[in-house]
């Protein structure tokens, strides 16, 4: 850990539980200002109204998060069914009232059934989505409707949680670039009706599933006691799935230089890379050929 101009050096994860009603990047800048972080960045945003596991990445981490970008998401989410709004949460107007379905449990965990699988799903307006260099909200937030086409997400499991008519509480765990408010109004329209999103926890951001959340509170405190670096996970925690493979001396300052080189082993596509000592040196991919390329080379 180094002192620069423009702060510390510090690398690693840190799972946040972001709380309601402030942003990602908020929280992304609250949690940097604690560590006094030179660089970090987050591996995919919620709603400012949402809640839970925002993967935020300091530092040399920063490098490991567009590869998590990829990962799957479980959610909890709860819909106020024939009420529809603007948005599709609770930040926006109520633009339309329908009929609440006469439906029980059993029937509504049929509907949610028809869901799971590779769906099509049109992103809402109030999305950071672009078009033509302008995220969609802000077209939206002018009157402006614009042609979005489907796109293909997949929901590997949907289950319901509680049927309180007129409130539907749901668990889904989906893929990248699924979005819980559209399925939510999906869900209503297929049961004739309407709906938007009350509350949205993110539960779990693969393959975090197995380590805890740390609030801005708890994260406060520890910076009190000069403990925050044991919240701190390892720059390649998300990676862990990725093959390992180690370097003598030689190739870790080929490797080190952004040099690919030829490299005898087991392994092909995407690894982590370490050197002598057990040092994370970055990541690389071998391609057939046995060729080790370079594609994250780290500075820690």
């Amino acid at each position: 850990m180094s002192r620069r101009k423009h702060g510390l050096d510090i690398h690693g994860v840190i799972l946040l539980d972001k709380p309601a009603g402030i942003s990602s990047n908020r929280a992304l800048q609250k949690v940097r200002g604690m560590f006094k972080a030179r660089k970090a960045g987050h591996t995919g945003s919620l709603d400012p109204f949402a809640t839970g596991m925002l993967p935020i990445c300091l530092g040399e981490a920063s490098k490991t998060a567009a590869f998590m970008l990829e990962a799957g998401k479980r959610y909890r989410a709860t819909a106020h069914v024939g009420k529809a709004t603007t948005t599709g949460d609770i930040e926006g107007e109520v633009i339309q009232k329908c009929p609440i379905p006469d439906i029980d449990a059993v029937g509504l965990q049929c509907t949610l059934d028809q869901f799971a699988g590779e769906i099509q799903q049109v992103p809402p307006m109030y999305s950071a989505l672009k078009f033509e260099g302008k995220p969609l909200y802000e077209y939206a937030r002018a009157g402006i409707e614009i042609e979005r086409p489907a796109r293909t997400v997949t929901i590997h499991k949907i289950g319901l949680v509680e049927w309180a008519s007129p409130v539907l509480t749901f668990d889904v765990f989906c893929s990248k670039g699924t979005y819980i408010r559209t399925l939510a109004e999906d869900i209503a329209k297929s049961l004739g009706s309407c709906a938007h999103l009350t509350d949205l926890r993110r539960l779990q951001v693969e393959p975090f599933g197995s380590y805890a959340m740390q609030t801005l509170e708890q994260l406060q405190v520890a910076l009190e006691k000069s403990q925050l670096e044991k919240y701190l996970l390892p720059v390649d925690v998300g990676l862990m799935d990725w093959p390992k493979v180690d370097l003598d001396v030689e190739q870790q300052g080929k490797f080190s230089h952004g040099n690919p080189f030829g490299f005898e082993g087991p392994q092909t596509g995407k690894v982590r890379v370490y050197g002598p000592g057990d040092g994370l040196l970055g990541l690389a991919e071998i391609g057939d050929d046995g060729v080790l390329k370079p594609t994250k080379v780290f500075n820690l």
